[in-house]
């Protein structure tokens, strides 16, 4: 079953793009949520009330953290 995932980024954003070419290279679909664009910093604040680092990844509906944190959470500790 594929995961549902979102990441909540903005522009630059190192980790974003990291978590972006991460789910890319494991073959994961996922939706890219940007400040700004798709969401603004009130909206985000709402949502992860706790996060103070971007991206904000969200799997199956359950905020996981950042980029450590998926990287965590698929396993791949290594990956960098």
């Amino acid at each position: 079953m594929a995961l549902e995932i979102e990441i909540y980024g903005k522009k630059p954003c190192p980790f974003c793009d990291r978590a972006k070419q991460l789910l890319d290279k494991e073959g994961h679909e996922y939706t890219y949520k940007l400040l700004g664009k798709d969401f603004n910093r009130e909206q985000m604040m709402e949502k992860f009330p706790k996060a103070r680092t971007f991206p904000q990844i969200v799997i199956d509906n359950e905020n996981i953290g950042g980029y450590d944190n998926l990287c965590e959470y698929l396993d791949l500790r290594t990956y960098n």
